[in-house]
């Protein structure tokens, strides 16, 4: 199929193909163009076979598929085949990707070339340290925070089932995932934009309209707020919400691509959202 505006590169996120009518959607989506690439950013599923039916049906047909992990393939379930925890189950599922063909955070990061010339694909996983406090006023620490949140009703599931093995937190994880990550982008070419690809918001204005203000404690880290000036950004892409949307900041788009939960999209008018167009690629015929 050929797209009237050429290659395009796309994103969508928080896929969640447990739930059967997202399965239908994702077996159902297709590229505009042959050199289309798609981003996934996140939440594809919690159950590992899942997980690798999802990319597999992904890759039989977008030229490059590039993946990132949510807080929810890093569950470890019950009943899952796969009950490895922390960073061994990450690992796991980064060779499961690979197995497939897809991109994913450990890979030399590819470059997608544009009209303005190459642009960086960084896919990232970064995690969420609970420095985000803005919902829990008068919280100093995180146990603070967590205890507020906690006394409001609010508790994520990644407190039973997302594990930091080996290392204690959550909050250290995350640390240590944004300290390899920088020094990566950090040797990347200073006049090489970026698009700058994380399941959890770079910074915290996305989580200003949570009907519940508490949950933001689980969606981000205060170290990522200035990245998309300090890598030069051409474009932010997130999930995890389930609010999509795009919001300016310094001059750069922050775009949302979640897909979301059937009761969700389900409200929407325009139902299900596909996946987002985020750089546009040279005109050129598409294969026959």
């Amino acid at each position: 199929m050929t797209g009237p505006d050429g290659a395009h590169l796309l994103a969508i996120s928080d896929l969640h193909v447990g739930y059967a009518a997202n399965r239908e959607i994702v077996e159902q989506l297709r590229p505009g163009h042959d050199d289309d690439w798609l981003l996934v950013a996140g939440d594809v599923a919690e159950r590992t076979t899942d997980i690798t039916w999802a990319l597999s049906t992904l890759t039989r047909h977008f030229s490059t598929v590039i993946w990132l992990p949510g807080n929810h393939e890093l569950w470890t379930p019950p009943g899952d085949p796969v009950q490895l925890r922390g960073e061994d189950r990450y690992r796991h599922l980064v060779e499961q990707a690979r197995g497939l063909g897809v991109i994913t955070p450990e890979d030399p990061y590819p470059l997608w070339e544009g009209p303005q010339g190459p642009v960086a694909v960084v896919p990232m996983f970064l995690l969420y340290d609970y420095t985000w406090r803005d919902g829990t006023p008068g919280a100093a620490t995180k146990d603070e925070a967590l205890a507020k949140a906690r006394a409001a009703g609010v508790v994520c599931t990644d407190e039973i089932l997302l594990h930091p093995d080996p290392l204690e937190g959550l909050d250290d994880w995350c640390r240590a995932r944004v300290a390899e990550t920088a020094s990566r982008l950090d040797a990347l070419d200073p006049a090489l934009p970026t698009v700058l690809a994380n399941h959890w918001p770079l910074h915290r204005e996305p989580t200003e309209i949570l009907y519940h203000p508490e949950f933001a404690l689980w969606c981000g880290t205060e170290l990522t707020e200035q990245w998309h000036t300090r890598y030069r950004a051409a474009e932010v892409v997130y999930g995890h919400l389930h609010i999509p949307r795009v919001i300016w900041r310094d001059g750069v788009r922050f775009t949302e691509v979640s897909l979301g939960y059937p009761r969700e999209w389900g409200r929407r008018a325009a139902g299900p959202q596909g996946p987002r167009r985020i750089l546009e690629g040279p005109r050129r015929a598409a294969r026959r």
